[in-house]
C-alpha cells in the first residue's frame, strides 16, 4: 500500500516501546505504578458534570458551530479578561478538540511548506511532529538544565533564518514544570516581533503554577498585538477534564476564520454536552483548580527532596505543572547508554514506567509525572533510586 510522503515524515511514539513492556509484564502478573502518566489524578468537579449530565437530559446533542456556542466562546474570552486583563471579542476565539487540535490547526492554516518553527528543547513531543504535517521544519533550540531549560533570546538568535515564520513558547512546561514567567514571556514576544515571527503561546498548564511564581499569559500582550500571536488553552489540566477535549484559541478574528474552516473540514464542532460542561466550568467556582495545586505543590517537594539525593542526577526545581525532568546521563553506561535504555531498566527492575527523555527532544533526561497519590509516589522514587544508583 501506498502511503503518503506526510506521514511517513512523523515519527511513531517513542514511548511505544516501554508501553509494550509495560503491558507485557501486567500480563505476566508484575504490579506496575505509572509515573507517565499526563493527566491530573482527580475526578472533574462535581458541577462539571452534572452540567454535561443536563444537556444529555435536555437534549443538547446535535451539531453546534465549528467554532462553540456562543456562550462558550463568551465565556472563553472572559477568563482572559478575568485573570489577565485582556479584553477579547467572541470572534477571536474559537473551541476545539483539546488543546491540541488548536496546535494543529494553528500551524496548518499559517505555514507554508519550507517555513520553520523556533521549538526550544525539552518541548512537548507532539510539536515537531504537528509542524512536519503542515509541511513546515521544525527548528529545536536545546537549552540546558542549569538555565532551568528557559530559552534566552540568544538561543533563539542561533537558530533564527530568513525561513523562520513561528515560536511556539510553553509555559509551564511540559515536560519540565520550568516556567518563563510574566516578564519574560513579554520579553520573548518582542523579541520576536521585532524579527517578524508569529508567537504561539502554549498555556495548558496556567492554573497550575507554584507560589511564589505567578501565572502567566500572552494574552494581554496579544490584546496589543493581534496579528503577531496565538494564545492556546484549555480545561484538561485546570478542571482534571483531559477526555472531555476542550481546548481552545484566542487569536486575531481572521486567523480563528481560518482555523474554524479547517475545523469545518475536519472534525466539526468539539462534542455539545462537553461544551456545556466548559461553560459550567469557565463560569463557576474556581476553588478546583486550587485544591489540585496545592497537592501538586506538596507532592513536588516531596518528590524533589528523593530525586536531589540521587547522587550524579540533576534536575531543575518545577514551578509548576505536575512533572520532574531530572538529567540522568552520569547514570548512563554501555550497557545503558540513553533514556530510553533507562526507562526500560528502570520498568523491569523496579516497576515503575517513566518516559525517555527522548521523547521530548532530551535524551540526558527522564519524564516523572508526580500526578498519583503521596504514598505511591513516595514508594515508587525509592524504587527508581535504588536502580539508578545502583
Amino acid at each position: 500500500m501506498r502511503l503518503s510522503t506526510r506521514i511517513k515524515r512523523v515519527k511513531p511514539s517513542a514511548t511505544l516501546a516501554i508501553n509494550a513492556k509495560a503491558q507485557e509484564l501486567r500480563a505476566k502478573g508484575v504490579k506496575i505504578t505509572s509515573l507517565a502518566v499526563g493527566e491530573p489524578d482527580f475526578a472533574t468537579p462535581m458541577h462539571v458534570k452534572e452540567a454535561a449530565k443536563a444537556a444529555i437530559d435536555q437534549d443538547f446533542t446535535k451539531y453546534t458551530a465549528e467554532a462553540g456556542i456562543p456562550e462558550l466562546r463568551r465565556a472563553v474570552a472572559g477568563y482572559f479578561e478575568r485573570f489577565y486583563g485582556a479584553v477579547a471579542p467572541m470572534e477571536a476565539v474559537t473551541v476545539t478538540n483539546g488543546g491540541k487540535q488548536s496546535l494543529y490547526n494553528l500551524f496548518q492554516v499559517l505555514l507554508e511548506p519550507g517555513d520553520e518553527v523556533l521549538i526550544p528543547a525539552p518541548y512537548w513531543l507532539s510539536y515537531p511532529d504537528m509542524v512536519l504535517l503542515a509541511d513546515g521544519v521544525p527548528v529545536i533550540v536545546p537549552t540546558d538544565p542549569a538555565a532551568n531549560f528557559l530559552a534566552a533570546i540568544e538561543d533563539l538568535e542561533r537558530q533564527v533564518t530568513n525561513k523562520t515564520r513561528a515560536l511556539i513558547l510553553n509555559s509551564p512546561s511540559n515536560p519540565t514544570g520550568c516556567h518563563y514567567g510574566q516578564a519574560r514571556l513579554l520579553e520573548m514576544a518582542e523579541w520576536a516581533k521585532s524579527r517578524g515571527i508569529f508567537v504561539i503561546s502554549d498555556e495548558i498548564y496556567d492554573q497550575l503554577v507554584f507560589a511564589p511564581a505567578l501565572p502567566a499569559s500572552l494574552s494581554s500582550w496579544w490584546e496589543k498585538n493581534p496579528e503577531c500571536c496565538a494564545v492556546v488553552n484549555g480545561l484538561a489540566k485546570s478542571f482534571a477534564m483531559t477526555g472531555w477535549r476542550i481546548g481552545y484559541t484566542l487569536a486575531h478574528p481572521d486567523l480563528i476564520k481560518a482555523m474554524n474552516k479547517l475545523q469545518g473540514q475536519s472534525t466539526s464542532n468539539v462534542c455539545s454536552p462537553a461544551q456545556k460542561a466548559a461553560l459550567a466550568a469557565l463560569t463557576g467556582p474556581w476553588d478546583f483548580p486550587a485544591t489540585m495545586r496545592a497537592a501538586f505543590l506538596r507532592r513536588r517537594d516531596l518528590a524533589m527532596e528523593i530525586v536531589n539525593a540521587w547522587p550524579g542526577v540533576v534536575c531543575p526545581k518545577p514551578e509548576g505543572a505536575f512533572y520532574l525532568f531530572p538529567s540522568v546521563a552520569a547514570r548512563y553506561s554501555a550497557t545503558v547508554p540513553d533514556s530510553t535504555a533507562m526507562c526500560a531498566r528502570v520498568l523491569e527492575e523496579a516497576q515503575v514506567a517513566l518516559v525517555p527523555g527522548a521523547a521530548f527532544g532530551d535524551d540526558r533526561c527522564l519524564r516523572f509525572s508526580y500526578a498519583v497519590g503521596d504514598e505511591i509516589l513516595v514508594d515508587a522514587l525509592t524504587r527508581v533510586g535504588k536502580v539508578l544508583v545502583a
